[in-house]
C-alpha cells in the first residue's frame, strides 16, 4: 500500500468517525504497512485484523477499540498510544514498545509480547489469558484487576507493578522480578514462582494456595493474611517478611530462611519446617 492509498483510507476514516456523508471505516485487513509512519493516527473502531505492522511507527495514535485480531506488529512504536478496550488476539507484539500506552479492558488472549516493552503502561482489567510475556519489560505497569491466567511472565521485569486483585492463576513467574511490586489480594493459585524476586513486595491477603515459591526472594515482603496453603517455599528467603496471620497449612517451608519473620498467628498446621532457620522470628499466637 502506497502513501495515497493510505492517507486516503485515514481522511474517509476521519469522515467516517465525524459522521461525516463520505466517510467510511478504515479496513486495513492484511494489509502491509511495514515502516509507515502513522504517528497520531486516529483508527478508532479501525479493521486491521491480520495487518502486516512490522516496524510501524504508531507513537500516539488513537486506537481505541480497533480490531488487531492476529496483526504483526513486531516491534513497532507504540509508544503511548491509545488502545483502550482494543481487541489484540493473538496478535504479535515482539519486542513492541509499548510504552505509557493505554491498553485499558483490552483484548490480549494468547498475545506474543516477548520482550516488548511495556513501561509504565496501563493494563488494568486487560485480558491477557495465556498470553507470552517472556522477558517483557512491565517496570511500572498498572495491572490492576488484570487477567493473567496461564500467561508466562518468566523472566519478566515487574519491578513496582500494580498488581491488585490481578489474576495470576497457573501463571508462569519464574525468575520474574516482582522487587517492590504490589499484589494485594492477588489470586496466584498454583503459580510458579520459582526463583522470582519478591523482596518488599505487598502480598497482604493474595490468595498463593500451591503456588511454588522454591528459591523465592521474599525479603521484607508483606504477606499478612496470604493464603500460603500447600505452597512450596523450600530454600525460600523470607527474612524479616510479615507473615501475620497467613495460612501456611500444608507449606513446605524446609530450609526456608525465616529469621526475623513475623509469624504472629500465622496457621503452621502440618508445615514442614524442617531446617528451616527460625532466629528471631516472632512465633506468637
Amino acid at each position: 500500500m502506497n502513501g495515497k492509498e493510505l492517507d486516503t483510507i485515514l481522511l474517509d476514516h476521519k469522515n467516517w468517525i465525524l459522521n461525516k456523508e463520505n466517510g467510511k471505516r478504515a479496513d486495513l485487513t492484511g494489509a502491509s504497512l511495514t515502516r509507515a509512519d502513522l504517528t497520531g493516527a486516529d483508527l478508532t473502531d479501525a479493521d486491521l485484523i491480520y495487518a502486516d505492522l512490522i516496524y510501524v511507527n504508531l507513537t500516539g495514535a488513537n486506537l481505541t477499540r480497533a480490531d488487531l485480531t492476529g496483526a504483526n506488529l513486531t516491534r513497532a512504536d507504540l509508544t503511548g498510544a491509545d488502545l483502550t478496550r482494543a481487541d489484540l488476539t493473538g496478535a504479535n507484539l515482539k519486542d513492541a514498545n509499548l510504552t505509557d500506552a493505554d491498553l485499558e479492558g483490552a483484548n490480549l488472549t494468547g498475545a506474543d509480547l516477548t520482550g516488548a516493552n511495556l513501561k509504565d503502561a496501563n493494563l488494568t482489567y486487560a485480558d491477557l489469558t495465556g498470553a507470552n510475556l517472556t522477558r517483557a519489560d512491565l517496570t511500572g505497569a498498572n495491572l490492576t484487576g488484570a487477567n493473567l491466567t496461564d500467561a508466562d511472565l518468566e523472566g519478566a521485569n515487574l519491578t513496582d507493578a500494580d498488581l491488585t486483585r490481578a489474576n495470576l492463576t497457573d501463571a508462569d513467574l519464574g525468575g520474574a522480578n516482582l522487587t517492590d511490586a504490589d499484589l494485594e489480594g492477588a489470586n496466584l493459585t498454583g503459580a510458579d514462582l520459582t526463583g522470582a524476586d519478591l523482596e518488599g513486595a505487598n502480598l497482604t491477603g493474595a490468595n498463593l494456595t500451591d503456588a511454588d515459591l522454591e528459591g523465592a526472594n521474599l525479603t521484607d515482603a508483606d504477606l499478612e493474611g496470604a493464603n500460603l496453603t500447600g505452597a512450596d517455599l523450600t530454600g525460600a528467603d523470607l527474612e524479616g517478611a510479615n507473615l501475620t496471620g497467613a495460612n501456611l497449612t500444608g507449606a513446605n517451608l524446609t530450609d526456608a530462611d525465616l529469621e526475623g519473620a513475623n509469624l504472629t498467628d500465622a496457621d503452621l498446621t502440618d508445615a514442614d519446617l524442617t531446617g528451616a532457620d527460625l532466629t528471631g522470628a516472632i512465633l506468637k499466637g
